[in-house]
């Protein structure tokens, strides 16, 4: 099965409220586990700028970004039957996977910088113990959720709105009876402090 071309917008109405937008969302996602084209087409138009949004706001590189957004309708396109509405809504099961493609992408450039730095310097070190590097990958992950910690309450509630319950500026704004730029600064500063946490530049 072929994965279909990015498609064009279409002149269909969207949904206008969280609920709406993920019963649509949930009635996609059994078709396009179907193979259905026009079904796919209809998803990537109600998500794609959520999930182009979601990559720049972790990569900020815009053609990295176009390229995670890229990846994570091809796993949709792949994976729709995988969905499981009982563990959570299709947005935020979306979401996930674009954040967890994004910080792939993070991780992947970092580890790349560090084995040329690594290669360079190679003459000179001893060989690498593949038990160590095995419980270092582990403990990167881990990193990822104590540098969650760090954040303050109302910065790590934001963030996870935002980003695990897959939510606007402006829901999580109406969810914790905020202004949209209180909110907006809320996890920007909170995403600066995981970037220095994680050691991210």
């Amino acid at each position: 099965m072929e994965t279909p071309n990015a498609p064009n917008p279409g002149t269909a109405a969207p949904p206008s409220t969280s609920a709406e937008v993920n019963l649509r969302l949930g009635a996609l996602l059994e078709q396009v586990a179907q193979g259905d084209q026009a079904a796919f087409a209809e998803f990537y138009q109600l998500t794609s700028r959520r999930v182009f949004g979601m990559a720049r706001r972790v990569l900020i590189d815009t053609e990295l970004s176009e390229d995670t957004t890229q990846e994570v309708f091809l796993q949709v396109w792949q994976n729709a039957a995988k969905f499981n509405p009982d563990a959570g809504t299709p947005l935020a099961w979306l979401m996930t996977i674009s954040h967890r493609r994004a910080v792939d992408k993070v991780r992947s450039s970092q580890s790349s910088t560090d084995r040329e730095a690594k290669y360079g310097a190679s003459s000179q070190e001893i060989d690498h113990d593949s038990v160590s590097d095995e419980v270092g990958s582990r403990l990167e992950a881990e990193a990822v959720v104590r540098c969650l910690e760090t954040l303050t309450d109302t910065q790590q509630e934001s963030v996870r709105l935002a980003y695990y319950g897959g939510l606007t500026y402006r829901e999580v704004a109406e969810r914790l009876n905020a202004a949209v730029p209180t909110i907006k600064s809320r996890i920007r500063d909170g995403l600066i402090r995981l970037k220095t946490c994680l050691g991210v530049s």
